[in-house]
């Protein structure tokens, strides 16, 4: 079995779903704008798919953090959600993930 999406090495590796059938490639995505534009041009296609590799490329986003400062952080966060939100906006799974994605955020800020 092919995997649709994956984290691999510290990237995010998509099932180019655009090439299919006659042709099997991969997208490594290194920042989650990359993620962001592969769910945009429909290389990931069907909802669990769409769901699964947001939530993969907040955490991508969360990665590319630089800075230290928290509050910097959240606003950041706050971007990266936007922005992989933005690129389906009928894609109910792909608004789960974010949602998700963002109680956990919280949680932790909350907790720590």
């Amino acid at each position: 079995m092919i995997p649709t999406v994956e984290w691999k090495n510290n990237h995010v590796v998509i099932l180019d779903q655009r090439a299919l059938p006659g042709e099997v490639r991969f997208l490594d995505c290194a920042t989650y704008e990359e993620v962001a534009e592969a769910i945009r041009n429909l290389s990931v296609r069907g909802a669990p798919a769409i769901g699964v590799t947001a939530a993969l490329g907040i955490a991508l986003g969360a990665r590319q953090y630089a800075e230290t400062h928290p509050e910097g952080f959240s606003v950041y966060m706050e971007e990266v959600c936007r922005t992989l939100a933005a690129t389906r906006p009928t894609a109910v799974n792909l608004f789960w993930a974010v949602d998700r994605m963002t109680r956990v955020m919280t949680d932790i800020s909350t907790s720590s």
